[in-house]
């Protein structure tokens, strides 16, 4: 039996995993049985993402991870990217993406220099996609940034999160007669969005109307 393991990523809290979903219907499809499912909302460019580290360590030998793409599994720098792709190698599994020909049967059926070559062909086509998924993070990061320099020269430019006037006016109300951390706590907020708040308002005598940066 073909056995699979799916791994679903998408970087935003806006973006959607039912499209990534159907790889299970596809995998399937495909004749694979999926023994799990790994989804989760963070930047490929991290490595110690939750899921993916829970997928890396279920692994048995001879299973498949699969995904939608190779930015979906890392888009880390090609040595830690490599390191990554590494440890599900050491499990004994294999990656199967769009764009990676998968070459381990023809490897395991070689031998002598055919198996060298193969092997050889299999490290560069990944070694090419895994550069391109970093390159295309990095113009996307560097698009951002002149994207939003433009947009500061321009005064159109509105960083940050609105303040939520609501909360800071329950800080101040609270912060009169408690501690800050016990402001927090009543509060549901973090010590330091008190303290700016809270300084916030001896300066001006009103809630704060600041972007929360700290909260």
């Amino acid at each position: 039996m073909k056995i699979a393991r799916i791994y679903l990523r998408v970087s935003t809290d806006d973006q959607d995993l039912e499209r990534q979903a159907t790889l299970r219907a596809t995998t399937e499809a495909a004749g694979f049985y999926v023994a799990a499912v790994y989804a989760e909302k963070a930047s490929g460019a991290r490595a110690d993402r939750p899921e993916l580290l829970r997928l890396i360590a279920d692994l048995q030998p001879d299973e498949v991870v699969v995904a939608e793409h190779i930015d979906r599994i890392t888009r880390l720098p090609l040595p830690e990217a490599e390191a990554l792709i590494a440890k599900i190698r050491a499990a004994g599994a294999r990656l199967s993406v769009p764009g990676l020909v998968d070459l381990s049967e023809l490897v395991a059926e070689a031998s002598g220099v055919a198996r060298i070559v193969l092997e050889a062909v299999q490290d560069m086509l990944l070694k090419i996609l895994l550069q391109m998924a970093r390159e295309n993070y990095e113009t996307m990061r560097r698009r951002q940034r002149e994207g939003i320099a433009l947009a500061k020269s321009q005064g159109k430019y509105k960083g940050g999160r609105k303040a939520d006037t609501a909360l800071h006016a329950r800080i101040i109300a609270l912060r009169k007669n408690h501690s800050i951390s016990a402001t927090a706590k009543l509060a549901g907020c973090s010590e330091p969005l008190v303290k700016l708040v809270w300084r916030e308002h001896q300066k001006t005598g009103s809630p704060q109307k600041t972007e929360n940066k700290a909260r």
